[in-house]
């Protein structure tokens, strides 16, 4: 998968940290945060926790560079990202989530949305699936987190099935490697790597105007 750098599209050659087994979380951070989001927060980290899955956010380690730049960094680098959204928001905090949301679903991770009863959704995530929070929360979570993993051994199953175009392989093997965190798929892309053999470029020929080759 090629990565473009944000606002520059210039392609990103920067080595990247993945962080297997990990969540980022797109919701409003400092304070005052409403009380029911860090409710949500305590039961989805204690949901995630039962699966050895670590939540992080934009707070979670300071850079000392571009703000935008670190959620993207953080974003590319997890397999999951869950957004939280709450009627009392603020409308630029709000803005700000979904942008993130927009981010996860460009970069191809997986992805919910968690909303208080009364939250309102934009207009283009009027068809998403999302979970409401509300007393069947837990319950509809843990379903979404067993799909999930699913979702992990599926990829790994398309890797295999893809074995002709090497590069397609290694990006479903990676979102396998970053559900599951089984070195044993960072194997496979090894040894997928070490397979392909690029084409060797021919001999420059040489060509008449009108675009026929010339003996």
């Amino acid at each position: 998968m090629i990565l473009y750098r944000l606002n520059e599209g210039l392609a990103y050659q920067e080595k990247i940290l993945y962080r297997p087994r990990t969540c980022f979380l797109m919701t409003q951070l400092g304070d005052p945060v409403p009380p029911e989001v860090d409710s949500i927060r305590e039961k989805l980290k204690s949901a995630l926790e039962e699966h050895d899955v670590a939540l992080i956010d934009a707070d979670s380690e300071v850079t000392g560079g571009d703000f935008l730049f670190k959620i993207w960094q953080m974003i590319v680098a997890v397999p999951l990202a869950v957004a939280v959204v709450h009627e009392e928001m603020p409308t630029t905090t709000q803005c700000n989530v979904f942008y993130e949301v927009g981010l996860a679903h460009a970069l191809g991770k997986e992805s919910i949305v968690i909303k208080t009863p009364k939250a309102r959704i934009p207009s283009d995530f009027v068809r998403t699936e999302y979970i409401k929070y509300d007393p069947n929360f837990e319950q509809r979570m843990k379903k979404y987190l067993d799909n999930f993993f699913k979702q992990g051994e599926w990829y790994e199953l398309v890797a295999e099935q893809v074995e002709r175009n090497p590069l397609l392989a290694i990006d479903y093997l990676r979102r396998a490697f970053l559900i599951s965190g089984d070195t044993r798929i960072k194997a496979e892309v090894a040894n997928i790597r070490g397979d392909f053999v690029p084409p060797r470029k021919s001999e420059k020929q040489r060509r008449d105007p009108f675009g026929r080759v010339l003996n």
